[in-house]
C-alpha cells in the first residue's frame, strides 16, 4: 500500500481487486451546494463512512449526488404516465457518475404524518399477525384484512325473497363485500374527537361577516356559494339559524349540488375538518392549522375499542388467549418470547420470519416499543432503526444503503448492535455508506472518505481517502481528533437548589422520586428506551421558567434561512430602514422588496409537465431576491443583499460597530457563533442545512427565550468530534451565566464534562424505568455498577 498527495487530498493506494472499475461507484466533478469539484472512488460491497465537520459537504455528495442520481435514474425507468405522479427530481450538478446501483435511504425523517401508522404498520409484523390470526385465531372470524383496522367493513344492500305459511315476504338483507377490523366508532383512529362548537362559530355573525372561524373558509370564492347553494343565509347572524340550517351548516354528509350550473359537492364544515385536518399528523400541520386544532378539538381514547383501533369481532379471536390488540400493545422484546413458545405446526414458517422480526428489533436497540406505537410518536433515531428493520429481512442484494448517522439516540452499549446489522447488510453482498461522527462507527469502516477541510464555503473538498488507521495518521481534522478522549473534571459545581420529581410514572417510569439540582450541569443517561425523556418531558419541560430546545424538525420553506428563522432579519431591516429614511418592508425579500420577475425567491422555477422542474436563476434580479431599487440603499457600506450574503461570522463583526452597528443583531449572531454556525450564509435556505446544522440553528434560536432552566435532547447529533468541545464550553456558560442545564445524552464526552449524572435503566421499556445511579460521573466510573458507568470507564480510560 502506498499514499499519494494531491490537492490537499491524501489517498491511499492498493493493489486489492477493489480497484477493479466495476467494483466502483465513481463522481467525477461533484459541484452541489459547497461540493468543489469533488471526484472520489467508491468501493462496491464495500462499508464506507463518510467523515468532515458539519457543513463540509458529506450530505451534498452522498444524498444529494450519489443517493439522488441513482433514484432519478430509477424514477426514469417508468412510464411518462407513472412520473407525473412522482416528485420531480434534476440531475445534481456532476460531470460523470458511474456504477451506480440501486440505493436505498435509511434517514432520520420522522416516519411520515399519517395517524393511521404503527410500528407494526411500518413493517412486517401487523401483516404476519393478521395472517396467523386468520389461520388459527379461534373462533375464526374471517380473512387477515377482518384483523387491519385500516380496513372497513362495507355492507351491500339487498332485498330476499321468502314464503311463510303460503305468504311471500321481502326482507332487506346486508351481505358483507369485503371484511376489515375497523373499529366502527373511532375508524381504527384509536380516539374519538369532541368539538368546541365556540371555537368553531362566533353566533352574533353572520357567515358573510366572517363569522365562521374554521381556518380555510372564504366567503368570496365557492365556499360562499356552496352555503348559498344548499340555502344558507350569508346575511344571517348564525346564531338565529334554524336547527334544520345549523345540521346542515355543521354536520351534513357530502351532498351533490348545482351551484351556477357546476356540479359540486357540499360537505358539512365537522365532517371537512375530519377529513382534511384530523387525517394528518398533528406535528405535520401548519402552526395557524395546529393552533386552532389545538384549541378547538379535544380528543379521548375510544370507549368502544379502548384505543385498540379495532372491531369487537376483530379481538374476539384469541390465540392461547391473547387477540391480537392484546399482542400488539406487548413489550415487543415480550412478544418474541411469546412468537418463540408457541407451538403450532401448520403455521411454522410464518412464526419462524415474525420471531426473527421480531428479534431484529431488540437486536437494533428497539426492544421496548410495542407494535401499536404512532409511528409519528418515534424519534429521528428510532424511525432511522425502524426503517433499516424492514431491509434486514429483505432478499435483495448489490443495493446501495445510505445510512444518515445511525448512531443517533443509541447509548454506547447500543452501538456494537448497530455495527453488526451494518456488517449484516455489506455482508449479504450490499453497498453500504454511512454518515458519521462517532468513533466507534467510524472504526467499523472498510473505507473512509473525510471531506473538508472546514465547512460551508472552507470546505467541500475530499481531504483523505483509504483506511481507518491511514484516517488516523493523515493530519485532518476528522484523523487528528479520532482518539479524542475527554477527562474527568477535576472539580465539580456546587448546586444552589433542587427540583423536585415525585411519583413520575410517564410511560415506562416506575413511580420515580428524585431531586435534580439546579445551577449545575446535569446530564440524564442510560440505554434508548430507559426513560430519560419521559422523565425530563413529562416532569421538567412542562414548568413554568423552563425552556426546552428538542429534537423537532424546523418547520421552513426554501424562502426561510438562518436569519429569519432566528429572527435576525427583523433588526437587519429595522437598521437599513433607519439609515436610509424608509419603511423597513423594502429589505425583505417576501415583502415590498422582492424582484417581481421571482417574487423574491432569486430562482424561476418552470414546470415541464411529467418532466423534472427546471429552476434557473432570476436574470432581473441575478439570484438576490430584490428590486434593483432595494439594492441602492446601504448600510456601513454593503447592500441588503450583500449582508445576506455573508457568513455568520463576518456579519458578527460587521454589525459589532460603525456605521452598521446594531447590538439586536449581534446578540443573536453571537450565539450563532456559539453553536458553531459561524460559516453559515445568513440567507442561505433552510432547505440545504444538514441535519446538524438545523439542530444547532435551532438551539441557537431558543437559546434567547427567557428561562432558569434550559432543556437539551441530544445537543451532540450532527457535531463533529472537532465541535464537541465547543459545544461544552456553550453549556459551561449557560451554567455560568446563572442557567440550571439538563441535557439527555449518550457522548461520554459530555457525560464526563457534568456536574451530576442520572441514570436511568437498567434496561429498556418495563425493564427500565428507574433511577440507576445519582451522583458525579467520578463516582459513576468509580462503582461502574451500571452499563453507562462501565462504558464511562472504558472511555475515559480509568
Amino acid at each position: 500500500m502506498s499514499t499519494a498527495v494531491s490537492k490537499g487530498r491524501t489517498t491511499e493506494t492498493t493493489s486489492s481487486p477493489l480497484a477493479d472499475s466495476h467494483d466502483l461507484i465513481r463522481v467525477l466533478g461533484a459541484r452541489v451546494n459547497n461540493l468543489k469539484d469533488v471526484s472520489v472512488e467508491i468501493p462496491k460491497r464495500r462499508l464506507t463512512v463518510f467523515t468532515g465537520v458539519s457543513g463540509s459537504g458529506k450530505s451534498s455528495l452522498v444524498f444529494d449526488t450519489i443517493a439522488a442520481e441513482s433514484q432519478r435514474l430509477i424514477n426514469e425507468t417508468y412510464s411518462a404516465f407513472v412520473q407525473g405522479f412522482m416528485p420531480s427530481l434534476a440531475r445534481p450538478e456532476v460531470d460523470v457518475l458511474e456504477g451506480l446501483t440501486t440505493a436505498i435511504i435509511v434517514d432520520q425523517e420522522r416516519m411520515g404524518a399519517n395517524p393511521r401508522s404503527t410500528v407494526g404498520t411500518a413493517t412486517d409484523a401487523n401483516a404476519m399477525l393478521r395472517i396467523l390470526f386468520s389461520r388459527v385465531g379461534k373462533p375464526y372470524i374471517g380473512p387477515p384484512t377482518a384483523f387491519a383496522f385500516n380496513v372497513p367493513t362495507r355492507r351491500a344492500s339487498g332485498v330476499m325473497t321468502t314464503e311463510k305459511g303460503g305468504r311471500v315476504e321481502k326482507n332487506v338483507v346486508r351481505q358483507a363485500v369485503y371484511q376489515g377490523g375497523m373499529c366502527p366508532r373511532c375508524e381504527g383512529m384509536g380516539s374519538v374527537s369532541d368539538f368546541d362548537l365556540a371555537a368553531l362559530y362566533d353566533e352574533s355573525k353572520s357567515l358573510r361577516e366572517g363569522g365562521l372561524t374554521v381556518p380555510g373558509y372564504s366567503m368570496d370564492g365557492w365556499y360562499g356559494r356552496l352555503f348559498v347553494g344548499i340555502g344558507l343565509d350569508l346575511d344571517k347572524p348564525i346564531g338565529r339559524y334554524t336547527k334544520k340550517e345549523m345540521a346542515d351548516l355543521l354536520y351534513k354528509e357530502p351532498t351533490k349540488i348545482k351551484v351556477e350550473g357546476v356540479n359540486l359537492t357540499y360537505e358539512g364544515v365537522i365532517p371537512r375538518i375530519q377529513k382534511s385536518m384530523l387525517s394528518k399528523d398533528v406535528e405535520a400541520m401548519q402552526p395557524h392549522i395546529r393552533a386552532f386544532v389545538e384549541r378547538a378539538i379535544t380528543f379521548q381514547t375510544c370507549p368502544d375499542c379502548d384505543g385498540t383501533r379495532l372491531s369487537a369481532e376483530a379481538r374476539s379471536a384469541k390465540i392461547e388467549g391473547k387477540s391480537i390488540a392484546d399482542l400488539c400493545a406487548m413489550q415487543i422484546s415480550d412478544l418474541a418470547d411469546w412468537v418463540r413458545d408457541l407451538e403450532e405446526p401448520s403455521v411454522a414458517p410464518l412464526l419462524t420470519g415474525l420471531q426473527h422480526l421480531l428479534d431484529s428489533f431488540s437486536d437494533i436497540g428497539l426492544g421496548y416499543l410495542s407494535l401499536d406505537r404512532p409511528a409519528g410518536t418515534l424519534s429521528g433515531g428510532e424511525a432511522q432503526r425502524t426503517k433499516m428493520i424492514r431491509h434486514l429481512g429483505s432478499s435483495l442484494t448489490d443495493v446501495t444503503y445510505v445510512f444518515d448517522e445511525p448512531s443517533i439516540g443509541l447509548h454506547p452499549h447500543d452501538i456494537e448492535r448497530m455495527n453488526d446489522l451494518l456488517r449484516q447488510l455489506r455482508d449479504k453482498g450490499n453497498t453500504v455508506l454511512v454518515v458519521e461522527h462517532k468513533p466507534e462507527m467510524i472504526g467499523l469502516a472498510d473505507h473512509v472518505v473525510d471531506l473538508g477541510p472546514l465547512a460551508g464555503s472552507g470546505g467541500g473538498e475530499v481531504v483523505f481517502e483509504g483506511s481507518v488507521d491511514g484516517l488516523r495518521a493523515s493530519g485532518t481534522i476528522t484523523g487528528r481528533h479520532l482518539d479524542d478522549r475527554a477527562q474527568l473534571k477535576p472539580a465539580v459545581r456546587t448546586p444552589n437548589g433542587t427540583l423536585e420529581i415525585r411519583g413520575a410514572s410517564t410511560h415506562n417510569l416506575q413511580d420515580v422520586d428524585v431531586d435534580i439540582p439546579l445551577g449545575v450541569l446535569v446530564v440524564v443517561t442510560g440505554v434508548a428506551g430507559s426513560g430519560k425523556s419521559s422523565l425530563i418531558n413529562g416532569s421538567v419541560s412542562p414548568r413554568d421558567g423552563v425552556v426546552t430546545i428538542d429534537q423537532g424538525a424546523i418547520k421552513g420553506s426554501r424562502r426561510s434561512n438562518p436569519a429569519t428563522y432566528t429572527g435576525l432579519l427583523e433588526p437587519i431591516r429595522k437598521a437599513f430602514a433607519k439609515a436610509n429614511g424608509v419603511k423597513p418592508a423594502l429589505f425583505s425579500s417576501n415583502s415590498e422588496g422582492a424582484c417581481p420577475a421571482c417574487n423574491g425567491a432569486g430562482v424561476i422555477y418552470t414546470e415541464l409537465g411529467v418532466m423534472a422542474t427546471v429552476e434557473s436563476t432570476c436574470e432581473e434580479c441575478e439570484g438576490r431576491r430584490f428590486q434593483a431599487a432595494v439594492l441602492e440603499y446601504t448600510l456601513g457600506g454593503r447592500n441588503i443583499a450583500e449582508v445576506l450574503a455573508m457568513p455568520v461570522a463576518e456579519a458578527q463583526e460587521f454589525f459589532a460597530s460603525g456605521d452598521a452597528a446594531t447590538p439586536a443583531a449581534t446578540k443573536v449572531l453571537d450565539r450563532l457563533v456559539d453553536v458553531g454556525l459561524g460559516y453559515l450564509s445568513l440567507g442561505q435556505p433552510l432547505t440545504t442545512l444538514s441535519g446538524g446544522e438545523r439542530q444547532r440553528l435551532k438551539l441557537a434560536a431558543q437559546m434567547g427565550e427567557k428561562g432558569d432552566v434550559y432543556v437539551l435532547d441530544e445537543p451532540t447529533t450532527g457535531l463533529h468530534l472537532a465541535d464537541v468541545e465547543q459545544l461544552l464550553g456553550l453549556l459551561d456558560r449557560l451554567v455560568d451565566s446563572g442557567k440550571s442545564v439538563l441535557v439527555i445524552e449518550h457522548h461520554q464526552a459530555v457525560m464526563a464534562h457534568a456536574d451530576w449524572i442520572l441514570d436511568l435503566g437498567p434496561g429498556a421499556g418495563h425493564d427500565g424505568g428507574r433511577v440507576v445511579f445519582e451522583g458525579t460521573p467520578a463516582d459513576l466510573v468509580a462503582s461502574r455498577s451500571t452499563l453507562t458507568g462501565q462504558h464511562l470507564a472504558g472511555y475515559v480510560g480509568a
